[in-house]
């Protein structure tokens, strides 16, 4: 799988707007969260042209979420998931959560 790394830092795609969620409305698509070419006309605020992008690269998803889509970065190696409620989605890294064991 792709992934931008600059600086020791992962390129992670999440979408913090309510209403559909990138990566967690379309799970079976893992790369949404790490495409290259979708970070860079996310980073360059290309959305018209992310549209075309995405159509012609991920014909099957559902692309709600895709307006609102935001970089962060984290480091290489580091734990995390992308939970959602009502579309709104966060990054949690592991060191972030608090586990119970039972």
């Amino acid at each position: 799988m792709n992934k931008l790394i600059r600086d020791g830092k992962v390129a992670i795609l999440y979408s913090p707007g309510y209403g559909a969620g990138w990566y967690t409305w379309n799970k079976k698509f893992p790369e949404l969260i790490f495409d290259p070419g979708i970070v860079d006309l996310v980073e360059h605020n290309k959305f018209d042209e992310l549209k075309t992008y995405v159509t012609l690269k991920y014909p099957e998803i559902f692309t709600g979420g895709m307006d609102d889509l935001k970089v962060d970065w984290l480091p290489v190696g580091i734990d995390f998931r992308i939970t959602e409620f009502d579309g709104n989605e966060i990054i949690e890294t592991k060191d972030e959560v608090d586990w119970i064991i039972a």
